[in-house]
């Protein structure tokens, strides 16, 4: 039992270990659809490049490289054959027929002692498999020559107590030296590929790009600049599909904006009467509660036609957070409450300014109505726009952050709305925030009450 226990551990230290590494490589790859798809068209080819040169630095150039020494090595050997079979006075024919038959210029030298052996180079074939084709063949002292940048290989062998052959081969004579041609034609055609697919990819991404951006500005309810699908059938149909469903969703907020209008323009006619056939009754007492009613019911009306209609209609402008924070400075002096503000970043945002106002409006006049002190926060950084809204109020409790923006949703601790309340301010502000591509998310506050935190891209 103990062993599996052991097996268990292990095998879920092995799956932590996974994950973490996943990770860590997600993390660090990028996020474009462009650089991916360049990714999967570069790994492959640099896998397949390496592989082959592999092979063919296993198997053909070390192969070639192999038999062209063992042939050099076997004309030396030879030529030791027939210095040490012919008398002295030969030397001369045998160096003749040497340098004329064989390409090897030879010397026989007086000598004692072969030079001290050289560093072998890093990386060199012709070194390491010339001097083991020697040693096998020739089976005497040698010292050899191939490092630097001479055509020229020198090779010396001690024939006897006092003689010395010295031999100069040609370089190609032992060493395949046109291998680079290989790599050169590979890495080129490679090269010539790779541009030829990035530019296909452009081709082919720019697209779904186009498509990402409409949409994008679509879901912040910007205006869309010209869109025509293009690109690949898989992508056009995309294209097509998402412009029939802006014409549907627009249409869908013309009828409502129409019906409401009209809904809006009947029930104001209503209540005018109303006013006036109470003004006409004259001043009583019995007559205050329906002139209230009245007022209430305009209120109501006018929070249920602005949450119903939104403010998808404005355009998108410029806004300065700075006459923000002084508009929602000048409303705290009003409510008699102590308001901080702080700004970071540029003070120039572009949004829907009246619907943005209204939005931080909400969050600002929510927590005036229950807590005493406030602070707001403006972060414009390059990617996002973050208002954040503290107060030192009652707050409200986690497993009703979410409800409280429902439309008419309304609370029964601290923070239940009034009796002129509709319980549509927090329904509002998510709607504007999210029609912006944002989110307005509730949280404890440093300050001990609520925090609101608005975050919209810039």
């Amino acid at each position: 039992m103990a062993g599996f226990d052991i097996i268990k551990r292990g095998a879920q230290s092995g799956d932590t270990a996974w994950k973490e590494a996943m990770r860590w490589l997600r993390r660090r790859l990028p996020m474009g659809l462009y650089a991916r798809s360049l990714l999967i068209v570069i790994i492959p080819m640099v896998l397949l490049q390496s592989v082959v040169a592999f092979v063919f630095m296993e198997r053909h150039w070390q192969l070639v490289t192999q038999r062209l020494s063992a042939a050099v090595t076997n004309d030396i050997a030879a030529v030791i054959d027939l210095i040490e079979a012919m008398p002295s006075s030969d030397e001369a024919t045998i160096t003749r027929v040497a340098r004329q038959r064989l390409n090897l210029n030879i010397s026989i030298e007086p000598d004692e002692e072969l030079p001290p052996p050289r560093p072998k180079p890093f990386f060199e074939i012709l070194d390491q498999i010339l001097s083991e084709e020697i040693s096998d063949t020739i089976r005497r002292p040698f010292w050899i020559d191939t490092v630097g940048d001479s055509n020229l290989v020198e090779i010396r062998i001690k024939l006897g107590p006092e003689r010395i052959l010295r031999v100069y081969a040609r370089r190609g004579q032992a060493y395949a030296s046109n291998t680079h041609i290989f790599i050169v034609w590979m890495v080129g055609a490679s090269l010539v590929l790779l541009a030829i697919a990035i530019l296909f990819l452009r081709g082919q991404i720019r697209p779904i790009l186009a498509l990402a951006k409409a949409a994008e500005s679509f879901g912040k309810g910007q205006k869309i600049d010209e869109f025509s699908p293009r690109g690949a059938e898989e992508v056009r149909r995309a294209g097509l599909a998402f412009i029939q469903m802006r014409e549907r969703i627009e249409r869908q907020i013309e009828q409502r904006t129409a019906m409401l209008t009209g809904v809006s323009h009947d029930l104001r006619t209503i209540l005018t009467r109303f006013k006036l056939q109470l003004a006409l009754a004259g001043d009583s007492a019995d007559l205050e509660n329906l002139n209230q009613d009245v007022e209430d019911m305009q209120s109501m009306l006018e929070g249920y036609l602005a949450f119903a209609r939104g403010e998808a209609e404005e355009d998108v402008g410029d806004l300065k957070l700075h006459d923000l924070m002084n508009r929602l400075t000048l409303e705290a002096e009003l409510h008699g409450k102590t308001v901080t503000t702080a700004i970071e970043g540029d003070d120039n945002v572009r949004v829907r300014p009246n619907a943005f106002t209204r939005l931080v409006a909400n969050l600002a006049s929510n927590a005036y109505r229950y807590a005493q002190t406030v602070h707001i926060d403006a972060r414009h950084s390059s990617k996002w726009l973050t208002i954040t809204v503290d107060d030192d109020g009652p707050g409200i409790p986690e497993r009703s952050r979410e409800d409280v923006f429902k439309p008419f949703f309304r609370l029964d601790e601290a923070r239940n709305l009034d009796s002129s309340g509709t319980g549509l301010g927090l329904a509002i502000a998510r709607d504007i925030a999210r029609s912006h591509g944002g989110n307005v998310t509730l949280s404890d506050s440093s300050m001990g009450g609520l925090r609101a935190m608005v975050r919209v891209p810039a």
